[in-house]
C-alpha cells in the first residue's frame, strides 16, 4: 500500500473536529486535528496525536496543559484558521477553563495537564489527564473523505 492509499483510507473515518489549544509565556497556540479518543474513566484520561513537525508540538511539550475544543457546526472557519487554511490573521478570542485557553461556543471544552507522552512514528501522543470539563449544546462539525460535514437529522417512524 502506498501513502495515499493509507491517507484514503483514515479519511473514510467520520471524525468531529477539534481544536488542541495551549498556552505558553502567555501566548495562545491552536491547530486543528481530529486524531483524539477517550482513554479512561477512572482515572479521567484523553489522547491526542501531533505531528512532529506541527509547530504546537513543543509548546504543549513545554506548557505541559492543553484544551480539546469540539467544535460546532457554525465553527467551520475557526477550524480553517487553526489548520492553516486560511492565510490572512484573524484575531481569535478565548475563554478559560481551569485557566487554559478554550474555544467559546464549542460543544465540549476539555482541560487537560499531560500525563505522559509516547513518540510514535512521525506522530507525539499526548496523554492528558482531564481536569475540567465544559459542554454546551448544538450539532457537531464532522470532517469525511476531506471535506466538512454536517449531520441529517434521521426520518422518524
Amino acid at each position: 500500500m502506498d501513502d495515499r492509499q493509507f491517507r484514503t483510507a483514515m479519511g473514510r473515518f467520520a471524525t468531529g473536529v477539534t481544536v488542541i489549544a495551549t498556552e505558553e509565556e502567555g501566548t495562545v497556540h491552536g491547530m486543528t486535528a481530529n486524531a483524539f479518543m477517550s482513554v479512561s474513566l477512572d482515572p479521567k484520561l484523553v489522547v491526542i496525536s501531533i505531528g512532529q513537525k506541527a509547530r504546537i508540538l513543543p509548546k504543549i511539550k513545554q506548557s505541559g496543559i492543553f484544551t480539546v475544543n469540539f467544535l460546532a457546526d457554525h465553527q467551520k472557519e475557526l477550524s480553517m484558521v487553526f489548520a492553516g487554511q486560511i492565510k490572512e490573521p484573524k484575531e481569535v478570542e478565548f475563554d478559560r477553563l481551569d485557566g487554559k485557553p478554550a474555544i467559546p461556543g464549542a460543544l465540549a471544552q476539555i482541560a487537560c495537564e499531560v500525563a505522559a507522552e509516547y513518540v510514535e512514528g512521525d506522530h507525539t501522543l499526548f496523554i492528558g489527564r482531564v481536569t475540567d470539563i465544559r459542554l454546551e449544546e448544538g450539532e457537531p462539525l464532522i470532517f469525511y473523505s476531506g471535506r466538512y460535514r454536517s449531520l441529517t437529522a434521521e426520518p422518524t417512524v
